[in-house]
């Protein structure tokens, strides 16, 4: 679609046998393919009064933050359990190798709060839908999703149902 597929680097057995891990740093470090990527990710909702892009660690922080100051709202961050130094909820999610679980401050989005979700890769969507769970709780709206890599064969996507995404890069390997 934009022709940043080239700037992903394939690493196979990473970080355990039979996943190809999807390696950004080429994408990154390329001024302007970064800059392409986070317009691309941030321009479908540049008109939606979003009011803050919540995001998950680690690479997903470097795509929700330059998109949240594309749209010029703030950014919430969604960590690993034990991560966040304030109160949190939580939610457990599957991934493709394994499972963990995820946290939000508990005071991190207002009621009724318009919501853009941004994260690097979507791969079997466990940790979207996590995130998705955790925005609800507190009440918020999820108006989108993003994300620069979607792995089509893990199908996702599927549980990403009625919910606007999109993805930038779809790649069947994974």
């Amino acid at each position: 679609m934009t022709g940043l597929k080239k700037y992903i680097r394939d690493i196979p057995g990473f970080p355990k046998p039979g996943i190809i891990f999807k390696d950004i740093t080429p994408l990154l470090k390329d001024a302007k393919a970064f800059r392409l990527a986070v317009d691309k990710l941030s321009d479908d909702f540049k008109d939606k009064e979003i009011d803050a892009v919540v995001s998950v660690e680690a690479r997903g922080f470097i795509f929700g933050a330059a998109a949240a100051y594309r749209l010029k709202t703030g950014i919430v961050p969604v960590r690993k359990k034990g991560k966040l130094p304030f109160k949190t909820l939580s939610a457990a999610y599957d991934l493709e190798y394994g499972q963990d679980t995820l946290a939000i401050h508990e005071d991190a989005l207002k009621s009724g709060s318009r919501v853009l979700i941004v994260d690097d890769l979507l791969a079997t969507g466990g940790t979207t839908r996590a995130v998705i769970d955790l925005v609800e709780k507190l009440g918020a709206k999820v108006i989108g999703i993003a994300f620069l890599i979607e792995l089509t064969a893990l199908k996702g996507r599927d549980k990403l149902k009625g919910y606007p995404v999109i993805s930038l890069i779809k790649d069947k390997y994974c």
